[in-house]
Parts: C-alpha cells; sequence; structure tokens
C-alpha cells in the first residue's frame, strides 16, 4: 500500500527519515506491503516543495547535503517551489500522513501544535518527534484525532528511536504500567560518567559535550533538566493516565553536582544519574526531575555515555527496562518511520 507524506521540517531528523525511506524502500515494500511516496516538504531555512507524483529523494539530500535550498530542486516548476506556510502546505498537499519535525518550544508548543491540529482537521494522519506538542496538549490532540478517526503518534518525543510507546502498546499490551523511572537526557549522562571514570570537574565535562556535539551552545534545557521534564510529562500523561502540566513537576538539574558528590557517592556504592520519574498510587499521578544516587545494582546505574534508559513497572511482568539512544540522525528518523508504519497496519 502506498502512503502519500508531507514533511514539516527537514532538518537532522527530516533529513534522516528521507535517507531511510530511499534506503529501505525494497525492504519495506517486501516485508510490509509498505510503499512511501514523499509528495511534500516545507522547512523554515530550506523552502518548500510540492510534487504530487513524488519527490525524488536522493536529489533532494544531495541539494541539503551541498547546502542548498529546495528552489533548486530539478525541474521544479514555479508552483511546486512557491514558498508556503506550514499551514498553508498542509491545505494544499494531498498527503495522508503528515510528519511535524520542527523546534521545540516547551513554553507554548506552538506552532508546531497549530500544524498538527490542522492536518488532523484536514483528514491527515500526524506523527511527530516535537515534545511541545506532546508534552502540553496530548490530551486535546489526541481527542482530536479519535474525533476524526485518524491517529496522532509520539515515538520520538521520548527516546528516539528507543521503542517506549510501541513497547507498552504492543510489547506489553494488557499490563498495566504503574512507574517509569529513567535516563531521559543523554547530555547529562555524558556529563556525569565523565566526572565520574575520568575525574573531570562538572564545568570541563559540560565543555566536552558541547565540543563532541552532545549539548547545545546554550546547556540550559538539559542541565537543568528541562528536557527530562517535558518527556516525563509525556510519560505520565501518555502511559500512566495522567493530566499532568510542567509546571506540577519538581525538576532539579545537575548543574550543582560537583565532582566531590561524585567521589562520595562512588565510595558508599552508588552512582549519579539525572532521573525522571512518574507513578500512578490510587489513582493519581506524581513525577519528578531530579539527580539521584542510585545503588549499582539498579539497572539504570550501569548506563553509561549518552545512552537513555527506561525502566516500567508493570502489574504482570514487573519491571522491564529498555536501553538505547535517546538522539540521532538515523535514530529519530527510524521513530518516525516506525509510527508511520504503525499507521500502515492498522
Amino acid at each position: 500500500m502506498e502512503h502519500r507524506i508531507g514533511l514539516i521540517g527537514c532538518g537532522t531528523v527530516g533529513q534522516g527519515l528521507l535517507q531511510i525511506l530511499h534506503d529501505k524502500k525494497d525492504h519495506l515494500r517486501d516485508a510490509y506491503g509498505f510503499e512511501a511516496k514523499v509528495v511534500a516538504i516545507t522547512d523554515k531555512l530550506k523552502g518548500t516543495l510540492i510534487v504530487p507524483e513524488g519527490i525524488d529523494i536522493p536529489a533532494v539530500l544531495e541539494l541539503l547535503g551541498a547546502g542548498r535550498g529546495l528552489a533548486e530542486y530539478p525541474k521544479a516548476t514555479p508552483e511546486q517551489i512557491e514558498p508556503l506556510d506550514p499551514l498553508d502546505m498542509i491545505e494544499r498537499t494531498d498527503a495522508d500522513i503528515i510528519a511535524e519535525m520542527t523546534y521545540t518550544d516547551i513554553k507554548t508548543g506552538e506552532p508546531a501544535t497549530s500544524y498538527i491540529k490542522k492536518a488532523l482537521r484536514l483528514g491527515k494522519n500526524v506523527v511527530t518527534s516535537n515534545k511541545g506538542p506532546a508534552a502540553l496538549h496530548y490530551r486535546e490532540i489526541h481527542e482530536l484525532a479519535r474525533q476524526n478517526g485518524l491517529q496522532f503518534r509520539i515515538e520520538g518525543t521520548v527516546m528516539s528511536g528507543t521503542p517506549v510507546f510501541h513497547l507498552a502498546e504492543s510489547g506489553l499490551a494488557g499490563n498495566a504500567i504503574r512507574e517509569v523511572k529513567g535516563i531521559l537526557n543523554g547530555t547529562t549522562n555524558f556529563i556525569l560518567t565523565k566526572m565520574e571514570t575520568e575525574g573531570m570537574d562538572y564545568g570541563p565535562a559540560l565543555a566536552l559535550a558541547q565540543k563532541l556535539g552532545y549539548a547545545e551552545a546554550d546547556p540550559t534545557a538539559d542541565v537543568e533538566g528541562f528536557d527530562a521534564l517535558a518527556k516525563v510529562v509525556i510519560l505520565s500523561n501518555v502511559l500512566l493516565g495522567g493530566a499532568l502540566k510542567t509546571t506540577d513537576v519538581p525538576c532539579k538539574g545537575i548543574s550543582a553536582i560537583t565532582k566531590a558528590d561524585v567521589e562520595a557517592a562512588k565510595a558508599q556504592g552508588f552512582r549519579y544519574k539525572l532521573i525522571g520519574h512518574a507513578r500512578c498510587e490510587n489513582g493519581v499521578v506524581t513525577a519528578t526531575v531530579s539527580p539521584q544516587k542510585l545503588p549499582l545494582s539498579d539497572p539504570l546505574a550501569g548506563v553509561m555515555g549518552a545512552q537513555n534508559a527506561l525502566s516500567l513497572e508493570t502489574d504482570l511482568m514487573g519491571k522491564v527496562t529498555i536501553q538505547g539512544a535517546g538522539a540521532g540522525k538515523l535514530e529519530t528518523g527510524f521513530a518516525i518511520l516506525s509510527d508511520i508504519l504503525a499507521i500502515h497496519r492498522c
């Protein structure tokens, strides 16, 4: 079955998705009966391209890899490269799936939330890697999708391509999830790992994370716990049935952790990790984000470097822990693909 796909945002994640769709084309067709036709791309910096008969993915990747815009797409007609706001692109394209991959605004969820709502109102399924709409407006958007007989999927919002929601939906179907606890930010885990294993102070460890591309020039969202906060709110509301807002969750980052703190914890048989934790007890969902000293026997304590991990406490299977990449071009591109495939299977 062929699906017509429109991309909003074509930065690292969008290009990762395009690469996978091209490289895995034959496998996806033969194994799943799935064929993708990318019919529209719009990006704030790279421009707009709408080709109803299907975009030549290698041509687009070559353009973007050379730092050029979509307006230089070979043989494009003027109407195909007309600059469009994403809202206009959604209306103009006949895509049946919109992949929304724009920047995250955790304070408002905009403009991504408006894009997602319009797509659903116009009969298009939506997949996104954007934490803003999922953290701030999940219930409202999910209900809008349900009312329109569509799907809103968010696998890439918490642990990139590591399957959190697909695991809960399929692999753990029938279980009640009572608690989630995890390392949800690779940057902070990398910093804490370097402080312990190489005796680095916080400042140099952060600088190394920035040099290697794990941390942004402004690392506030990572090191003060705000990225993990958004993710734990998503987990709370999707997996535990909560209705939490980011303001409901106490949040503390790692910027006050010193090398002496890390060494003292190590001497006691513990290891510092920034932990997002949510629990449902007697129907009440609560959550926190904070640095915690974990005993080395805890599965999360052994997760080092930039890896992410999540433990889910269930009623039938007990504790289930998954570990994997929490970011990356192909990893998050795969998260988008996995949601598209889930729509295809329905």
